[in-house]
């Protein structure tokens, strides 16, 4: 190997393992993968699809004791949510947002990977209805309670587990099981003028009616239950500066490669 090409394989080498090195260190971009999980009991609550962005604090959808605006009301009465991502975009145009899975059944799981700028949107907001119900949902008052990266894009919540006693009610719709998603007629629906407030007793109320997916409801919820998770896992996105240099290296590990072959056989011609 000439002492030109030495010195370029080792420059390559060490300049790629130093940017791989910085940019694990400080990688703003990561592929974050959100597993759902609903572990309600059997026959017990199900969960419309969970609406999440990743995002830079600013987008609060609602706040606990005040009423419920359409961004919440869409995904707690229905589960469309389509209020809320319109909303959500407006207030932060450069988060990361997306649903994930559709009906979620007691038992269930569901999961969805996201691209994710970890500088700009460390932060992690969520919504989903729970059904039956005619206005109840989880989600996450301040929009700075969760923030999943530090400012060196290491993952720092792995996971977020809520219990039965985070069920908000949203005040928007009254009780009537008639009128409930998942087990009644939506079209027969009354304002109720409330506030937001956690609630999940009432859904005592639903017990022995059948659901749209066919089961008997049976609520079986005390304060303690854990009825959901949401689990992440994150990996770097390594920046395109370090994919070229790793290339150049292992181009250069080649053409020494090749270079040494010719030199090898002879030497194996000679022992013969």
């Amino acid at each position: 190997m000439s002492r030109s090409l030495h010195t370029f394989l080792r420059t390559a080498i060490g300049a790629s393992a130093l940017l791989l090195a910085g940019t694990a260190a400080q990688a703003a971009m990561v592929t974050v993968t959100v597993v759902v999980q609903n572990l309600a009991p059997t026959n017990s609550i199900s969960f419309a699809p969970l609406h999440v962005g990743f995002n830079n604090g600013s987008f609060d959808a609602f706040d606990v004791g005040g009423v419920a605006t359409s961004p919440i009301i869409s995904v707690a009465e229905g589960g469309s949510g389509t209020d809320w991502q319109a909303a959500f975009a407006a207030a932060d145009p450069g988060a990361t947002r997306g649903s994930i899975g559709g009906l979620l059944l007691p038992g269930a799981s569901s999961s969805l990977s996201f691209r994710v700028d970890t500088a700009a949107n460390p932060f992690f907001t969520f919504g989903a209805m729970a059904v039956p119900s005619n206005d109840f949902f989880i989600g996450n008052d301040s929009p700075t309670e969760y923030r999943l990266f530090d400012a060196n894009g290491n993952l720092q919540v792995p996971s977020i587990t809520l219990g039965a006693s985070d069920l908000w009610d949203a005040g928007s719709e009254l009780f009537d099981p008639a009128a409930a998603a998942f087990v009644g007629d939506n079209s027969l629906r009354r304002d109720q003028n409330s506030v937001v407030a956690f609630n999940f007793l009432e859904l005592e109320g639903f017990d022995g009616l059948t659901t749209g997916a066919g089961y008997v409801f049976r609520s079986a919820l005390t304060a303690g239950s854990e009825i959901y998770r949401i689990s992440f896992s994150a990996t770097a996105v390594p920046e395109p500066g370090s994919f070229a240099l790793t290339a150049a290296a292992l181009m250069a590990v080649g053409v020494v490669s090749r270079r040494r072959r010719p030199d090898t056989a002879q030497g194996n011609g000679a022992r013969a």
